[in-house]
């Protein structure tokens, strides 16, 4: 009898309970197996019901079932189980699931194919989307990009804080690192999956050391600041108390504002003088060279906590010997800002701040041909007996502490996630540095920035300190009735890049009739002592230019730029700096 039909037998089996009649296949019912359950009625007597008891399996046996023309139903095979139950015998027939007549198998193999068309096309989702190259992601970014591009290729760059990188730091730069986030240093990561990015950061902190031949026992390295500047700060806010005192060199002067730097009209200009009160030094207005006298005087009333050398427009050596007395005797950590020069003092073409400074900051993607970056070098381990009392070192200390504050500063104080990809490309840079060809090329720099230099001079040009020690020179346009803004604009239409600086006149007042260049970029496509003096007298032209226009249209910015409008000689001279530039490989891009 099927249990379907049952009902009016008034089973009390207990273990029938757990026994479902049997029901047509549903599709969303399907289990692994089709089972259904008959009870032979042959010994069934309904007035003698058997006692509910646990189940139990008395005997066992496999009989095959033929179909009604006596064969095998090779189609829908079925093997039945027949079962004893105290006394009473149960079939379970089970069916045979085949390949592709099993109506389970037909569901799995038709959810298996939806799921595998619906991955596919999260899949071609995601390609679409994230493989697109630039010019059909977004055509208006992209052709600015390759205007800039063929700007750089087609001018003459001597802007003396820029450069052009190789085509392996551009790939470290633009690729997939940019989507770790990695907050804190290598071993000690606010996120997982950082291993990798350690490795990248630590081989970094050991060429930037190498690069300039440290000792990691006695020096230390950060190299996650966003920029020089935020270097500084983060020099300045890990050893510093608000309000505390530092002295710097002058902007006017050739000093950098990050150095702290107050307008005429007290207006305070960056966060170093916002925070902590700063007071500079100047160069002698005669001869544009740093007043050792007067910086010490000054240093000594003033009483800075931290004393600061470097600068952004100053073209001459520093005398590190100096700085490094007048710090020791007003009791000031001494920091160097190299941001610069520290591609020439990597090559050893000129003095090297570190046997005398506390503490180097520098960036990266100026004379050491790196991504946009900054670095912080700070001294660890024992001091030597020769230094003054160093900052926050009242306690007798014979130990360097920079370490744990700087990094501190850095993360989590004024940064959050360090950017992987622009350290990954500075590992790539610094490995240049270390090469032969690095220093040939900054030595050729050098010669180069002393070509133009001579070829100035002999021009009757005025240069600010008579020449140059570095990779910059500071033109005085004053002589030529000249201004330095004027004189960019100019240079700038015709695809001839540089940028307008102060300069002290004769009575010491700062006026806004200089220009400063440098000779980095152009060395690096290529550019050798002969093609300096050819932009020489591009330089010498642009002059002409600017005064012929001043003098018809004044110097006042509306009537001066009405004069450059369609202006033939700017045409002309356009038109032959981009047939000089273009002579010349450029690094890194496909042109």
């Amino acid at each position: 009898m099927d249990l379907s039909q049952s009902q009016s037998s008034n089973l009390s089996l207990g273990f029938l309970s757990h026994v479902s009649p049997v029901a047509p296949p549903n599709r969303s019912q399907i289990a692994d197996d089709s089972i259904s359950f008959q009870l032979d009625s042959s010994s069934w007597d309904p007035s003698h019901p058997p006692p509910s008891v646990p189940l139990q399996l008395m005997e066992q046996q496999t009989t095959e079932v033929k179909d009604v023309n006596g064969g095998e139903n090779r189609d829908e095979e079925k093997d039945v189980e027949e079962i004893r139950i105290l006394g009473h015998s149960m079939c379970l027939k089970r069916k045979r699931d085949t390949d592709l007549n099993s109506p389970l198998k037909s569901l799995r193999a038709a959810n298996s194919g939806e799921q595998q068309q619906g991955l596919e096309f999260r899949r071609n989702a995601v390609r679409a989307w994230g493989n697109q190259g630039l010019s059909l992601a977004d055509p208006e970014v992209f052709e600015m990009m390759e205007n800039e591009k063929l700007r750089q290729y087609k001018g003459i760059e001597l802007i003396a804080s820029e450069n052009f990188v190789c085509k392996a730091v551009m790939e470290a730069l633009g690729s997939h690192l940019t989507n770790k986030y990695s907050e804190g240093v290598p071993g000690a990561r606010y996120y997982g999956g950082n291993q990798f990015i350690d490795e990248i950061e630590t081989l970094c902190c050991e060429r930037a050391l190498a690069a300039f031949g440290l000792d990691s026992e006695n020096w230390g390295v950060n190299v996650q600041p966003y920029s020089c500047t935020s270097a500084n700060f983060a020099v300045y806010t890990g050893l510093l108390l608000p309000g505390d005192r530092i002295m710097g060199l002058d902007t006017p002067s050739g000093g950098n504002t990050s150095h702290g730097y107050y307008l005429p009209n007290g207006r305070k200009v960056s966060g170093a003088s916002i925070f902590f009160e700063s007071l500079s030094y100047k160069v002698n207005p005669q001869t544009g060279y740093v007043d050792y006298e007067k910086l010490e005087e000054r240093a000594l009333d003033f009483r800075p906590k931290i004393l600061i050398c470097g600068g952004s427009s100053y073209p001459r050596e520093w005398d590190y010997a100096k700085f490094r007395h007048i710090a020791d005797k007003c009791g000031a950590v001494l920091l160097c800002d190299m941001a610069q020069i520290s591609g020439l003092v990597a090559a050893k073409v000129c003095e090297s701040p570190f046997e005398y400074c506390d503490i180097v900051t520098t960036t990266a993607h100026k004379s050491l041909r790196g991504p946009r970056g900054g670095i912080i070098f700070f001294r660890k381990g024992a001091k030597p007996r020769k230094r003054g009392m160093l900052l926050n070192q009242g306690d007798g200390s014979d130990k360097y502490d920079f370490e744990e504050k700087i990094n501190f500063a850095v993360f989590p104080a004024l940064q959050g996630g360090p950017h992987n990809n622009h350290i990954a490309a500075l590992a790539v840079a610094l490995k240049q540095v270390a090469t032969p060809e690095y220093k040939s090329y900054m030595q050729q720099v050098k010669k180069n920035s002393q070509a133009l230099a001579a070829a100035l001079l002999r021009r009757n040009c005025r240069l600010v300190t008579g020449g140059t020690d570095y990779h910059l020179i500071i033109w005085d346009l004053r002589n030529l009735g000249l201004t330095g803004k004027n004189f960019e604009k100019v240079c700038e239409s015709c695809h001839l890049t540089l940028n307008k600086v102060m300069v002290f006149d004769d009575n010491g007042s700062i006026t806004p009739g200089g220009v400063r260049i440098g000779t980095t970029a152009m060395t690096t496509r290529g550019c050798i002592e002969s093609d300096f003096e050819i932009i020489a007298d591009i330089l010498l032209k642009a002059a002409h230019i600017t005064n012929a226009i001043q003098r018809e249209h004044g110097k006042l910015l509306k009537g001066f730029s009405k004069g450059m409008e369609n202006n033939k000689d700017i045409i002309e001279l356009r038109t032959r700096v981009e047939n000089f530039a273009s002579q010349f490989a450029m690094p890194g891009l496909d042109i």
